[in-house]
């Protein structure tokens, strides 16, 4: 039982001589990075259903901003080899 509970951990172990700052720092990055702390920010107050689809489009359009950029770059090795050849 006691490893279910661990399964379900969420946070950092603090190192030897490490400051308290430090380690939530660390604490808050892997939150972050999880999207927990997105999630209990959204959660706090009633999302109407006009909010969620315009939150809806900022997320896809970040997405498919970075898809984009990294679609480019790979395009743009893929011609720099044709080129040189």
């Amino acid at each position: 039982m006691a490893t279910m509970a661990n399964d379900n951990f969420r946070g950092v172990e603090m190192k030897k001589g490490e400051p308290v700052d430090r380690a939530l720092k660390r604490l808050k990055t892997k939150l972050d990075s999880e999207g927990i702390l997105e999630e209990m920010r959204r959660r706090r107050a009633f999302e109407t259903p006009t909010q969620r689809f315009q939150r809806k489009l900022r997320t896809a359009s970040k997405r498919n901003k970075v898809r984009w950029q990294y679609n480019n770059k790979s395009a743009a090795e893929k011609d720099s080899e044709t080129t040189e050849d």
